[in-house]
């Protein structure tokens, strides 16, 4: 539990502090990186590079479009085709932007072998599994809670449970 505390705490801190350095979230500031890895991609290769699914990375890609971090266009070559690229506001973000834990995190796991990496993902799946909380479709880290990136207070000396803003 210590080791699941330690990276939970690290994700909180490392988005608490994209959001104080340039004003994004942390998943945010992820999902820009992996952008700018490659100048265009669509969105299923973008849910692809930040390992998660399309449509949780669809509501962070609308978040940046809004914020002009991030320009949507037709496809030169194929017109039903979405193509995603950094704008030059979003590039500036990335220029005084810190490093995410989740960036740290995808790291650390690329570097285990591939009999590490699948021992892993079982023995979390059957943690989730376990005790039941697989019923949803996972979001990047702390995107959507109370606190970030939607600009309301956290609450004074109490954590942030699971707390949900419909927007």
């Amino acid at each position: 539990m210590d080791s699941i505390r330690q990276i939970v705490r690290a994700l909180r801190v490392s988005s608490r502090e994209a959001d104080r350095s340039v004003g994004i979230t942390g998943a945010q500031l992820f999902v820009l990186r992996k952008l700018d890895a490659n100048a265009a991609a669509s969105l299923n290769e973008l849910a692809a590079r930040t390992l998660t699914h399309q449509s949780t990375v669809s509501v962070v890609v609308s978040r940046l479009v809004e914020k002009g971090l991030v320009l949507r266009s037709v496809s030169q070559t194929d017109a039903r085709r979405v193509v995603l690229r950094l704008s030059a506001r979003g590039r500036a973000f990335l220029g005084r932007a810190p490093e995410t834990t989740q960036e740290r995190l995808v790291r650390a796991i690329e570097h285990l072998t591939q009999r590490k990496r699948a021992a892993l993902r079982d023995l979390l799946s059957a943690i989730v599994k376990g005790s039941a909380i697989s019923r949803e479709t996972p979001e990047l880290f702390f995107e959507g809670e109370v606190g970030f990136d939607n600009k309301q207070p956290l609450p004074a000396g109490r954590p942030v449970r699971h707390a949900r803003v419909r927007k």
